[in-house]
């Protein structure tokens, strides 16, 4: 298992503490499933690349979407 060192700001660091405290993880655990759940969110390479692709005119716009739903039922009032 690597070791890494990290600086934090005060701030980051209060966080962590609070957070650590009420969970009763170690901080080493949290930051290792932080960093997880970060990696994992993001989208892959291959996503990305796709990005830009696709032509406007690929899509219908969202009039055509809509036509033949019929009118919105009433809305309440806010």
């Amino acid at each position: 298992m690597g070791q890494v060192t990290i600086y934090l700001d005060e701030q980051t660091e209060s966080l962590l503490k609070r957070h650590v405290r009420k969970s009763g993880e170690s901080a080493s655990r949290w930051v290792s499933e932080a960093v997880r759940r970060r990696v994992a969110s993001e989208w892959p390479p291959d996503v990305l690349e796709m990005l830009g692709s696709w032509k406007a005119d690929d899509f219908p716009d969202a009039a055509e979407l809509r036509r033949g739903y019929g009118k919105d039922a009433k809305r309440e009032a806010l």
